[in-house]
């Protein structure tokens, strides 16, 4: 604020809140901040920002975002406040969630990727090489190779290979989840909606949940199963 550094906080959770009600983990009390404003997810060395339907919107380097995620030094502002992202440690590319998947009503497709310049999401730097993608079916870094298989709805029996780190599951504005490939397995994470996803009939909570071969998963009324290919 004002140039002045207020603050450091460390992303120890695996979800944390920003906005102006006294419950969100960062709160801000200032009337441009919206009570539940935007939040910032991390998995392993990685973290997300989404703005949750803010009233007057979340800023990345200038630029106006929905999802975006986080590099070293960017700056995120929310009214008159500035917030320093800083992770030396972070993958040089990121950009895995903006090619996820997105279940859409009508059809399953590819989010179309981020804008050269301006990027309202995340942009390549200009010395970044993205690495290629694994080809569908294969394992990465050991993880078995695994898959979702949509049980109804017009999209019924279709296959999305769970190719990338993270994958982006159900609809934008309803109900959005992530399912993210570690080193220890899939795990799934609520990110945006005011319904949390059901795995096997039962509610997840903000964490980050472990995925078992043949899991059945509701996310914004779509069911499917998650399996293990062999």
């Amino acid at each position: 604020m004002d140039g002045l550094v207020l603050k450091e906080i460390n992303l120890e959770k695996e979800r944390i809140t920003i906005g102006r009600k006294p419950h969100n983990d960062i709160q801000i009390d200032n009337l441009a901040i919206s009570g539940e404003h935007a939040a910032v997810v991390t998995i392993l060395n990685d973290s997300f920002l989404e703005d949750l339907n803010s009233t007057n919107g979340t800023l990345v380097n200038g630029q106006p975002i929905k999802k975006h995620f986080l590099r070293h030094n960017d700056v995120i502002e929310l009214g008159k406040y500035k917030l320093k992202y800083l992770n030396d440690t972070a993958a040089p590319v990121a950009d895995d969630y903006q090619k996820t998947m997105v279940i859409r009503p009508g059809g399953i497709r590819p989010e179309p990727p981020a804008p050269a310049a301006p990027a309202p999401a995340a942009a390549q730097g200009p010395h970044s090489v993205a690495p290629p993608s694994p080809a569908p079916g294969t394992a990465a870094q050991g993880v078995p190779a695994a898959a979702i298989q949509i049980l109804n709805g017009a999209n019924a029996g279709k296959e999305l290979p769970l190719v990338k780190t993270l994958t982006s599951l159900g609809k934008p504005g309803v109900q959005v989840a992530v399912i993210a490939r570690r080193p220890q397995g899939y795990f799934i994470t609520h990110v945006e909606g005011a319904h949390f996803p059901v795995v096997n009939g039962q509610t997840l909570d903000a964490q980050a949940h472990p995925l078992k071969d043949h899991d059945v998963i509701e996310i914004a009324g779509v069911k499917m199963e998650f399996f293990l290919k062999p």
